[in-house]
Protein backbone atom coordinates (compact mmCIF):
# COMPACT_ATOMS: atom_id res chain seq x y z
CA UNK A 1 0.00 0.00 0.00
CA UNK A 2 1.85 3.42 -1.23
CA UNK A 3 2.11 5.72 2.03
CA UNK A 4 -0.37 9.03 2.47
CA UNK A 5 2.54 11.44 2.93
CA UNK A 6 3.72 10.41 -0.52
CA UNK A 7 0.65 9.12 -2.31
CA UNK A 8 0.86 12.70 -4.48
CA UNK A 9 4.72 12.41 -4.85
CA UNK A 10 4.44 8.84 -6.81
CA UNK A 11 2.63 10.91 -9.26
CA UNK A 12 5.44 12.99 -10.47
CA UNK A 13 8.84 11.82 -11.75
CA UNK A 14 12.17 13.65 -10.41
CA UNK A 15 13.11 16.65 -11.55
CA UNK A 16 16.52 14.70 -13.10
CA UNK A 17 14.96 11.85 -14.59
CA UNK A 18 12.83 14.57 -16.43
CA UNK A 19 16.04 15.01 -18.60
CA UNK A 20 16.98 13.68 -21.56
CA UNK A 21 20.11 12.18 -22.61
CA UNK A 22 19.97 14.90 -25.31
CA UNK A 23 19.60 17.35 -22.32
CA UNK A 24 21.73 15.64 -20.06
CA UNK A 25 24.51 15.94 -22.39
CA UNK A 26 24.03 19.67 -22.83
CA UNK A 27 23.62 20.30 -19.20
CA UNK A 28 27.63 19.00 -18.98
CA UNK A 29 28.66 21.83 -21.42
CA UNK A 30 26.29 24.73 -20.58
CA UNK A 31 26.78 25.08 -16.77
CA UNK A 32 24.00 28.33 -17.02
CA UNK A 33 21.31 25.22 -17.50
CA UNK A 34 22.09 23.50 -14.69
CA UNK A 35 19.47 23.82 -11.52
CA UNK A 36 21.64 24.90 -7.98
CA UNK A 37 22.06 22.48 -5.69
CA UNK A 38 19.27 23.31 -3.79
CA UNK A 39 16.96 24.10 -5.35
CA UNK A 40 14.19 21.06 -5.26
CA UNK A 41 12.00 19.68 -7.83
CA UNK A 42 8.43 20.10 -7.40
CA UNK A 43 8.48 16.32 -5.70
CA UNK A 44 11.28 17.35 -3.28
CA UNK A 45 9.29 20.57 -1.99
CA UNK A 46 6.11 18.10 -1.70
CA UNK A 47 8.48 15.93 0.50
CA UNK A 48 9.65 18.42 2.36
CA UNK A 49 6.54 20.28 3.39
CA UNK A 50 5.02 16.82 4.67
CA UNK A 51 7.98 15.90 6.51
CA UNK A 52 8.22 19.28 8.03
CA UNK A 53 4.03 19.00 8.96
CA UNK A 54 4.52 15.28 10.16
CA UNK A 55 7.68 16.80 12.34
CA UNK A 56 5.84 19.33 14.17
CA UNK A 57 2.68 17.55 14.48
CA UNK A 58 3.58 13.98 15.42
CA UNK A 59 7.21 13.93 16.77
CA UNK A 60 7.42 17.69 18.10
CA UNK A 61 5.55 17.03 21.32
CA UNK A 62 7.11 14.05 22.51
CA UNK A 63 11.11 14.95 22.15
CA UNK A 64 11.50 15.87 25.70
CA UNK A 65 9.49 13.68 27.14
CA UNK A 66 11.85 10.91 24.92
CA UNK A 67 15.01 12.22 25.84
CA UNK A 68 14.28 12.17 29.43
CA UNK A 69 13.20 8.74 29.58
CA UNK A 70 15.47 7.53 26.84
CA UNK A 71 12.85 5.98 24.97
CA UNK A 72 11.29 6.11 21.59
CA UNK A 73 7.19 6.76 21.25
CA UNK A 74 5.45 3.93 19.46
CA UNK A 75 3.29 6.10 17.59
CA UNK A 76 6.31 7.43 16.45
CA UNK A 77 7.55 4.39 14.72
CA UNK A 78 3.91 3.51 13.09
CA UNK A 79 4.04 7.49 11.89
CA UNK A 80 6.92 6.99 9.91
CA UNK A 81 5.91 3.71 8.67
CA UNK A 82 2.47 5.00 7.96
CA UNK A 83 4.12 8.00 5.82
CA UNK A 84 6.40 6.20 3.92
CA UNK A 85 9.46 7.31 5.55
CA UNK A 86 11.06 3.62 6.41
CA UNK A 87 10.72 2.74 2.52
CA UNK A 88 11.87 5.65 0.72
CA UNK A 89 14.28 3.85 -1.89
CA UNK A 90 12.24 0.76 -1.67
CA UNK A 91 9.76 -0.21 -4.62
CA UNK A 92 6.24 -0.24 -5.23
CA UNK A 93 6.05 -3.53 -5.42
CA UNK A 94 7.45 -3.63 -2.00
CA UNK A 95 5.01 -1.23 -0.81
CA UNK A 96 7.65 1.22 -0.50
CA UNK A 97 7.67 5.34 -1.79
CA UNK A 98 10.19 4.27 -4.91
CA UNK A 99 11.69 7.81 -4.29
CA UNK A 100 14.97 8.98 -4.77
CA UNK A 101 18.05 8.93 -2.32
CA UNK A 102 17.81 12.53 -2.68
CA UNK A 103 14.87 12.32 -1.26
CA UNK A 104 15.82 10.30 1.92
CA UNK A 105 18.18 13.19 2.35
CA UNK A 106 15.72 15.23 2.60
CA UNK A 107 13.63 12.97 4.91
CA UNK A 108 15.91 13.21 7.29
CA UNK A 109 17.44 16.43 7.32
CA UNK A 110 13.83 17.36 7.80
CA UNK A 111 13.29 15.20 10.76
CA UNK A 112 16.70 16.12 12.44
CA UNK A 113 15.74 20.08 12.57
CA UNK A 114 13.35 18.64 15.36
CA UNK A 115 14.36 15.60 16.98
CA UNK A 116 18.21 14.24 15.34
CA UNK A 117 17.40 11.12 17.11
CA UNK A 118 14.33 10.59 15.40
CA UNK A 119 16.20 11.55 12.16
CA UNK A 120 19.07 8.40 12.78
CA UNK A 121 16.35 5.74 13.09
CA UNK A 122 15.11 6.76 9.23
CA UNK A 123 18.48 7.24 8.80
CA UNK A 124 19.67 4.00 9.27
CA UNK A 125 16.86 2.22 8.03
CA UNK A 126 16.91 3.65 4.62
CA UNK A 127 20.45 4.27 4.25
CA UNK A 128 22.56 1.32 5.45
CA UNK A 129 19.42 -1.65 5.66
CA UNK A 130 17.23 -0.97 2.79
CA UNK A 131 20.23 0.08 0.73
CA UNK A 132 22.12 -3.59 1.44
CA UNK A 133 19.31 -5.44 0.87
CA UNK A 134 17.72 -3.96 -2.22
CA UNK A 135 21.38 -4.17 -3.29
CA UNK A 136 21.75 -7.31 -2.59
CA UNK A 137 20.11 -9.15 -1.42
CA UNK A 138 18.75 -12.28 -3.79
CA UNK A 139 15.12 -12.63 -4.90
CA UNK A 140 13.97 -14.60 -1.64
CA UNK A 141 15.45 -11.96 0.95
CA UNK A 142 13.99 -9.19 -1.60
CA UNK A 143 10.51 -10.63 -1.25
CA UNK A 144 10.71 -11.66 2.03
CA UNK A 145 12.29 -8.85 3.61
CA UNK A 146 11.80 -5.44 1.65
CA UNK A 147 8.03 -5.68 2.05
CA UNK A 148 8.32 -5.74 6.12
CA UNK A 149 11.02 -2.99 6.01
CA UNK A 150 9.00 -0.58 4.12
CA UNK A 151 5.91 -1.37 6.11
CA UNK A 152 6.23 -2.48 9.52
CA UNK A 153 9.60 -3.77 10.69
CA UNK A 154 12.68 -1.36 11.87
CA UNK A 155 16.17 -3.10 10.52
CA UNK A 156 19.24 -2.48 11.98
CA UNK A 157 23.02 -2.67 11.20
CA UNK A 158 25.23 -4.81 13.12
CA UNK A 159 28.79 -4.33 12.12
CA UNK A 160 30.82 -2.64 15.57
CA UNK A 161 32.10 -4.36 17.99
CA UNK A 162 34.47 -3.97 21.00
CA UNK A 163 37.82 -4.11 19.50
CA UNK A 164 36.37 -3.30 16.12
CA UNK A 165 35.45 0.47 15.90
CA UNK A 166 37.46 2.67 13.69
CA UNK A 167 39.32 -0.75 12.19
CA UNK A 168 36.16 -2.51 11.23
CA UNK A 169 37.33 -5.37 10.25
CA UNK A 170 39.11 -6.51 12.77
CA UNK A 171 35.22 -8.18 14.29
CA UNK A 172 35.37 -11.39 16.37
CA UNK A 173 31.91 -12.46 15.45
CA UNK A 174 32.22 -15.85 14.00
CA UNK A 175 30.03 -18.14 11.43
CA UNK A 176 30.47 -21.28 11.10
CA UNK A 177 28.63 -23.64 7.82
CA UNK A 178 27.24 -26.57 9.46
CA UNK A 179 25.39 -28.46 6.52
CA UNK A 180 22.46 -26.01 5.31
CA UNK A 181 22.92 -23.81 8.16
CA UNK A 182 25.47 -21.33 9.52
CA UNK A 183 26.08 -21.04 13.09
CA UNK A 184 26.65 -17.58 14.33
CA UNK A 185 28.95 -16.56 17.73
CA UNK A 186 29.83 -12.94 18.48
CA UNK A 187 28.89 -9.98 20.28
CA UNK A 188 28.00 -6.63 18.72
CA UNK A 189 28.05 -3.24 19.90
CA UNK A 190 26.85 -0.01 20.14
CA UNK A 191 23.86 -0.79 17.39
CA UNK A 192 21.99 2.09 16.38
CA UNK A 193 17.55 0.78 16.55
CA UNK A 194 18.38 -2.68 18.02
CA UNK A 195 16.27 -2.05 20.61
CA UNK A 196 13.07 -1.74 17.81
CA UNK A 197 14.45 -3.75 15.30
CA UNK A 198 12.66 -7.00 13.50
CA UNK A 199 15.61 -7.88 11.64
CA UNK A 200 19.31 -7.33 11.97
CA UNK A 201 21.80 -7.53 9.08
CA UNK A 202 25.14 -9.01 10.88
CA UNK A 203 28.70 -8.97 9.71
CA UNK A 204 30.39 -12.38 10.76
CA UNK A 205 33.45 -14.30 9.53
CA UNK A 206 33.02 -17.67 8.02
CA UNK A 207 37.04 -17.68 7.37
CA UNK A 208 39.21 -15.93 9.80
CA UNK A 209 42.42 -17.09 8.06
CA UNK A 210 41.17 -14.84 5.01
CA UNK A 211 41.09 -11.31 7.25
CA UNK A 212 38.45 -9.88 5.75
CA UNK A 213 37.54 -11.39 2.92
CA UNK A 214 35.75 -13.91 4.87
CA UNK A 215 33.03 -11.50 6.37
CA UNK A 216 29.63 -11.95 4.72
CA UNK A 217 26.45 -10.67 5.47
CA UNK A 218 23.65 -12.78 7.20
CA UNK A 219 20.02 -11.51 7.87
CA UNK A 220 18.63 -12.58 11.02
CA UNK A 221 15.23 -12.38 12.25
CA UNK A 222 14.67 -10.84 15.94
CA UNK A 223 13.16 -14.45 17.44
CA UNK A 224 15.96 -16.48 16.36
CA UNK A 225 17.17 -18.57 19.11
CA UNK A 226 20.50 -17.24 20.38
CA UNK A 227 19.60 -13.46 19.73
CA UNK A 228 19.90 -11.49 22.65
CA UNK A 229 19.02 -7.82 23.02
CA UNK A 230 21.68 -6.72 25.48
CA UNK A 231 22.57 -3.91 27.71
CA UNK A 232 20.39 -0.01 26.72
CA UNK A 233 23.45 2.87 26.29
CA UNK A 234 22.59 5.42 28.70
CA UNK A 235 23.63 8.34 25.76
CA UNK A 236 24.87 11.84 26.15
CA UNK A 237 22.79 12.97 23.40
CA UNK A 238 20.11 11.22 20.49
CA UNK A 239 18.55 9.64 23.43
CA UNK A 240 15.20 8.57 21.80
CA UNK A 241 17.25 6.39 19.55
CA UNK A 242 18.10 2.71 20.76
CA UNK A 243 21.73 1.92 21.39
CA UNK A 244 22.30 -1.46 22.72
CA UNK A 245 24.42 -4.49 22.41
CA UNK A 246 23.31 -7.21 20.17
CA UNK A 247 24.43 -11.25 21.38
CA UNK A 248 24.50 -13.71 19.53
CA UNK A 249 25.25 -17.48 21.04
CA UNK A 250 24.77 -20.25 18.70
CA UNK A 251 22.28 -18.72 16.14
CA UNK A 252 20.98 -20.90 13.37
CA UNK A 253 20.49 -19.06 10.08
CA UNK A 254 19.83 -20.77 7.05
CA UNK A 255 22.26 -20.13 3.86
CA UNK A 256 19.75 -18.55 1.79
CA UNK A 257 19.82 -16.11 4.69
CA UNK A 258 23.51 -14.90 3.21
CA UNK A 259 22.97 -11.48 2.04
CA UNK A 260 24.64 -11.54 -1.34
CA UNK A 261 28.14 -13.50 -1.59
CA UNK A 262 29.88 -15.31 1.27
CA UNK A 263 33.10 -13.67 1.55
CA UNK A 264 31.96 -9.94 0.20
CA UNK A 265 30.16 -8.43 3.49
CA UNK A 266 33.30 -6.21 3.65
CA UNK A 267 32.99 -4.54 0.14
CA UNK A 268 28.87 -4.38 0.71
CA UNK A 269 29.44 -2.30 4.34
CA UNK A 270 32.25 0.08 2.54
CA UNK A 271 30.28 0.83 0.19
CA UNK A 272 26.86 1.57 1.96
CA UNK A 273 28.80 3.38 4.75
CA UNK A 274 29.92 5.45 1.57
CA UNK A 275 26.18 6.28 1.01
CA UNK A 276 25.36 6.07 5.13
CA UNK A 277 27.63 9.22 5.78
CA UNK A 278 25.95 11.28 3.62
CA UNK A 279 22.63 10.78 5.05
CA UNK A 280 24.90 11.54 8.88
CA UNK A 281 25.84 14.68 6.68
CA UNK A 282 22.03 15.61 6.25
CA UNK A 283 21.22 14.42 9.98
CA UNK A 284 24.08 17.40 10.99
CA UNK A 285 22.74 19.50 8.56
CA UNK A 286 18.90 19.09 9.90
CA UNK A 287 20.35 19.91 13.67
CA UNK A 288 22.34 22.84 13.19
CA UNK A 289 19.64 24.78 11.12
CA UNK A 290 16.56 23.43 14.03
CA UNK A 291 19.07 24.60 16.68
CA UNK A 292 19.10 27.86 14.77
CA UNK A 293 15.67 28.66 13.89
CA UNK A 294 14.86 27.63 17.65
CA UNK A 295 17.37 30.91 19.11
CA UNK A 296 16.68 33.60 16.47
CA UNK A 297 13.49 34.61 17.72
CA UNK A 298 14.21 34.72 21.26
CA UNK A 299 17.50 36.82 20.17
CA UNK A 300 15.69 39.63 18.34
CA UNK A 301 12.61 39.50 21.87
CA UNK A 302 15.29 40.05 24.52
CA UNK A 303 16.47 43.22 25.01
CA UNK A 304 19.07 44.62 26.75
CA UNK A 305 20.60 48.06 26.94
CA UNK A 306 17.63 49.00 25.42
CA UNK A 307 18.07 47.04 22.12
CA UNK A 308 17.32 43.61 20.93
CA UNK A 309 20.33 41.42 21.54
CA UNK A 310 20.56 40.59 18.21
CA UNK A 311 20.52 44.11 17.12
CA UNK A 312 24.58 44.48 19.01
CA UNK A 313 27.18 44.08 15.72
CA UNK A 314 28.84 41.95 17.60
CA UNK A 315 25.91 39.35 17.42
CA UNK A 316 25.06 39.82 13.95
CA UNK A 317 28.63 39.24 12.86
CA UNK A 318 28.22 35.56 14.96
CA UNK A 319 25.17 34.49 13.79
CA UNK A 320 25.57 35.60 10.25
CA UNK A 321 29.09 33.33 10.23
CA UNK A 322 26.48 30.29 11.49
CA UNK A 323 24.26 30.45 8.60
CA UNK A 324 26.93 30.81 5.94
CA UNK A 325 28.21 27.56 7.55
CA UNK A 326 25.56 26.01 7.57
CA UNK A 327 24.44 26.70 3.86
CA UNK A 328 28.09 26.22 3.03
CA UNK A 329 27.29 22.45 5.07
CA UNK A 330 24.10 21.74 2.94
CA UNK A 331 25.42 22.19 -0.17
CA UNK A 332 28.54 19.58 0.48
CA UNK A 333 25.57 17.36 1.43
CA UNK A 334 23.06 17.80 -1.64
CA UNK A 335 26.55 17.98 -4.35
CA UNK A 336 27.83 14.43 -2.48
CA UNK A 337 23.63 13.07 -2.84
CA UNK A 338 23.53 13.91 -6.37
CA UNK A 339 26.51 12.80 -7.69
CA UNK A 340 26.00 9.32 -5.83
CA UNK A 341 22.22 9.77 -7.60
CA UNK A 342 24.10 10.39 -11.09
CA UNK A 343 25.89 7.50 -10.26
CA UNK A 344 29.06 9.73 -10.58
CA UNK A 345 32.28 9.17 -7.64
CA UNK A 346 31.50 10.36 -4.51
CA UNK A 347 32.91 8.67 -1.75
CA UNK A 348 35.57 11.57 -1.64
CA UNK A 349 32.44 14.72 -1.42
CA UNK A 350 30.62 11.72 1.02
CA UNK A 351 33.53 12.07 3.36
CA UNK A 352 33.64 15.78 3.00
CA UNK A 353 30.28 16.56 3.59
CA UNK A 354 29.76 14.18 7.13
CA UNK A 355 33.10 15.74 8.35
CA UNK A 356 32.07 19.44 7.69
CA UNK A 357 28.38 19.25 8.71
CA UNK A 358 29.48 17.48 11.81
CA UNK A 359 31.63 19.99 12.63
CA UNK A 360 28.97 22.93 11.92
CA UNK A 361 26.48 21.01 13.89
CA UNK A 362 28.52 21.09 17.03
CA UNK A 363 29.61 24.58 16.64
CA UNK A 364 25.89 26.38 15.74
CA UNK A 365 24.56 24.44 18.63
CA UNK A 366 27.29 25.45 20.98
CA UNK A 367 27.01 29.60 19.56
CA UNK A 368 23.53 28.96 20.22
CA UNK A 369 23.76 28.38 23.81
CA UNK A 370 26.10 31.08 24.56
CA UNK A 371 23.45 33.52 22.70
CA UNK A 372 21.07 32.51 24.68
CA UNK A 373 22.38 32.99 27.97
CA UNK A 374 21.62 32.00 30.81
CA UNK A 375 18.80 30.19 29.75
CA UNK A 376 19.99 28.23 26.90
CA UNK A 377 21.90 26.30 29.61
CA UNK A 378 19.42 25.16 31.14
CA UNK A 379 16.30 22.21 29.77
CA UNK A 380 13.41 24.90 29.75
CA UNK A 381 14.91 25.60 26.19
CA UNK A 382 15.08 22.99 23.70
CA UNK A 383 19.09 24.50 23.30
CA UNK A 384 21.22 21.96 25.06
CA UNK A 385 19.50 18.96 23.61
CA UNK A 386 20.57 19.75 20.03
CA UNK A 387 24.26 20.54 21.44
CA UNK A 388 24.40 17.26 22.98
CA UNK A 389 23.21 15.32 20.41
CA UNK A 390 25.17 17.22 18.37
CA UNK A 391 28.49 15.50 19.28
CA UNK A 392 27.78 11.81 18.09
CA UNK A 393 28.15 13.34 14.60
CA UNK A 394 31.97 13.11 14.74
CA UNK A 395 31.95 9.32 15.88
CA UNK A 396 29.52 7.31 14.25
CA UNK A 397 29.38 5.71 10.80
CA UNK A 398 33.46 7.20 10.58
CA UNK A 399 35.06 9.51 12.86
CA UNK A 400 36.13 12.48 11.57
CA UNK A 401 39.60 11.58 11.48
CA UNK A 402 38.57 8.37 9.26
CA UNK A 403 36.74 10.97 7.16
CA UNK A 404 39.90 13.00 6.94
CA UNK A 405 41.80 9.88 6.30
CA UNK A 406 39.60 8.87 3.84
CA UNK A 407 39.46 12.04 2.09
CA UNK A 408 43.52 12.52 1.88
CA UNK A 409 44.03 8.82 -0.10
CA UNK A 410 41.56 10.14 -2.72
CA UNK A 411 43.65 13.61 -2.80
CA UNK A 412 46.79 11.71 -2.99
CA UNK A 413 45.60 9.51 -6.13
CA UNK A 414 44.31 12.29 -7.66
CA UNK A 415 48.04 13.50 -8.06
Amino acid sequence: MRSLLFRNCLKTKNLFSRVSLKQTTFFKTNFSTRPPLSLLSQEEQLIRETVKKFAHENVKPFVSKMDKESTLEPSIISGLFENGLMGIEIGENYGGANLSFTSSIIVIEELAKIDPAVSVVCDVQNTLVNNLVCRWGSKYIRDTYLPKLATNTVGSFCLSEAESGSDAFALKTRAEKKGNKYIINGTKLWITNSGEAGVFLVMANVNPSQGYRGITTFVVDRGTAGLQIGKKEDKLGIRASSTCSVILENVEVPEENVLGEVGKGYKYAIETLNEGRIGIGAQMIGLAQGVFDATMPYIFERKQFGSAVGDFQGMQHQYAQIATEIEAARLLVYNAARLKEANEPFVKQAAMAKLYSSQVAEKAASKCIEWLGGVGFTKEFPVEKYFRDSKIGAIYEGTSNIQLQAIAKIIKSEY
